[in-house]
């Protein structure tokens, strides 16, 4: 599930009955007041295909759960890894998985420390499914959070929007669009330590992935209880990406990212912010592509190319399901 069916299952599930003040921040990762302070996430990996272009379920699952930690402006350091393997998959495709997982964490600088293998009976899940949980150290004062956007405050992405959706919708189905689109899917954290290091404030950061720019950008608004307003004509998408979703009927706001983070400051900052991820190759085509607003409050706005004006929901359903 993604888009506002997850967010459902979120408040009247999981919060209704586990809710704690760490729970309730709704963040990519959880702030523990602890010493040193530390950002710990989980995630859970059942793409499909587990092979893609661009990357696969290894080199995925390393970066979802790295970049997750980074968002609080965090430096991850250790990972777990659990397995679910079905009965009868191939020795050598675990190796490709695990050798590119192991490729991942080392230009993430983090290491796998413990683990758990389990073999379950043919059909009982597709192929192998991974969870990875990891921690990381605090380095700000003052963690970034959903919650600290503030009306002034500018929007920027580190890069291209959609990417790892459609490479993997024209993966599954088998599609050969004539374009080279590839996933994104790259851990981010030494570029947001670069970020953060050089930035003297920055209030979010958050990572698109299932549901995209758009449902991400709702989920910060709500949080903040703000406005976000998105230009049309500054958003970053490569031209394959926009011809396969012309074609496909998809929009690339909804579409999942994997190597991509959305960062909100305060305007003084935003020249040397977008200097700073300009200098790295997972920052070249960083881009200004909004503002945080007072009204409407816990909406995202799309001021189109043409002029106008129109309302950019959170994502009803699930865009494209087993994405991550």
């Amino acid at each position: 599930m993604g888009g506002l069916a997850s967010s459902r299952l979120i408040s009247e599930i999981f919060i209704k009955y586990l809710s704690n003040e760490i729970l309730d921040s709704l963040d990519d990762a959880a702030y523990l007041k602890l010493s040193p302070r530390l950002s710990f996430s989980t995630d859970t990996y059942t793409i499909d295909p587990i092979f893609f272009p661009g990357g696969d379920i290894g080199s995925l699952c390393i970066s979802g759960t790295v970049n997750d930690i980074a968002m609080l402006g965090a430096r991850p350091k250790y990972l777990s890894c659990g397995f679910i393997i079905e009965e009868g998959f191939l020795i050598s495709d675990l190796e490709k998985i695990v050798k590119s997982m192991a490729h991942t964490a080392q230009k993430a600088g983090v290491l796998v420390v413990t683990g758990d293998t389990k073999v379950v009976p043919k059909g009982s899940v597709d192929k192998i499914f991974i969870n990875t949980s990891g921690i990381g150290e605090v380095i700000l004062d003052i963690p970034l959070s959903g919650k600290r956007a503030s009306p002034g405050d500018k929007v920027i992405i580190n890069g291209t929007i959609g990417d790892h959706g459609l490479a993997i919708f024209t993966a599954r189905e088998g599609l050969d669009l004539d374009f080279d689109i590839k996933s994104d899917c790259a851990p981010v954290n030494n570029l947001i330590l670069k970020l953060v290091e050089n930035i003297p404030e920055i209030h979010v950061m958050r990572d698109p992935t299932r549901g995209g720019v758009a449902t991400t950008l709702n989920e910060i608004a709500i949080q903040s209880n703000v406005c976000i307003e998105l230009f049309e004509d500054a958003l970053p998408i490569k031209s394959g990406v926009k011809e396969g979703c012309d074609i496909l009927g998809l929009d690339p706001l909804y579409l999942a990212n994997e190597g991509k983070f959305i960062c909100i400051l305060p305007e003084k900052y935003v020249k040397p912010a977008l200097e700073i991820l300009r200098e790295d190759h997972l920052g070249k085509h960083a881009a200004l592509i909004g503002e945080v607003t007072d009204t409407p409050k816990g909406k995202v706005v799309l001021n189109t190319k043409i002029g106008g004006k129109r309302i950019i929901s959170m994502l009803e359903g699930e865009h494209l399901p087993r994405i991550c």
